[in-house]
């Protein structure tokens, strides 16, 4: 699947946020950078819905970056940039399914999530949208429109987790 190839700029006036922004489309030199972030955002935000061993198995630090990167060449990923930081990123396959979607911790609460959200929902052309939401993210999810269809345990290196099924309309945008 293949992203918009355009940087949209956000600015505080814009968004009604204080934040200044660029979001972007992904390239592979953005791959250790948001696997770090991801990282950082697994053990810090989710800590509080999730035990130690937990977020252990879910972010373990030791991502196969080949993997990674691949995956994100195949789908529409974005990542978004402020102060010539990644402060996050996000992907969505052509079915519409939204694979990763992470905050930087230190950016929490300032309208990224919506806006990577915004450009990936849209980037799909899909009829319907789909993701595995965390305990952490279920809110975040609900409030763009999207509903459980399950909640789930799912195996993440030996240790169980907690996420949910979401899907959502296109008209709920």
């Amino acid at each position: 699947m293949v992203c918009k190839d355009t940087c949209i700029k956000f600015s505080d006036f814009e968004r009604g946020m204080d934040i200044k922004m660029i979001i972007r489309k992904y390239v592979a030199t953005d791959c250790k950078a948001i696997s770090e972030l991801f990282y950082n955002t697994v053990h810090c935000v989710n800590a509080k819905d999730y035990t130690h061993e937990q977020l252990n198995a879910w972010a373990t630090g030791n991502i196969d970056l080949e993997k990674w990167d691949a995956s994100f060449q195949a789908h529409c990923a974005v990542v978004a940039i402020e102060d010539d930081i990644i402060v996050g990123f996000g992907d969505i396959d052509s079915s519409g399914y939204l694979d990763r979607l992470y905050v930087h911790k230190n950016y929490q609460g300032k309208g990224i999530a919506s806006a990577i959200c915004d450009e990936l929902e849209q980037s799909a052309n899909a009829e319907n949208f789909s993701t595995h939401a965390s305990i952490t993210a279920k809110p975040f999810f609900e409030k763009r429109g999207y509903s459980v269809l399950k909640k789930q345990q799912v195996e993440q290196n030996g240790i169980l987790l907690t996420n949910y099924i979401m899907t959502k309309k296109e008209g709920h945008l």
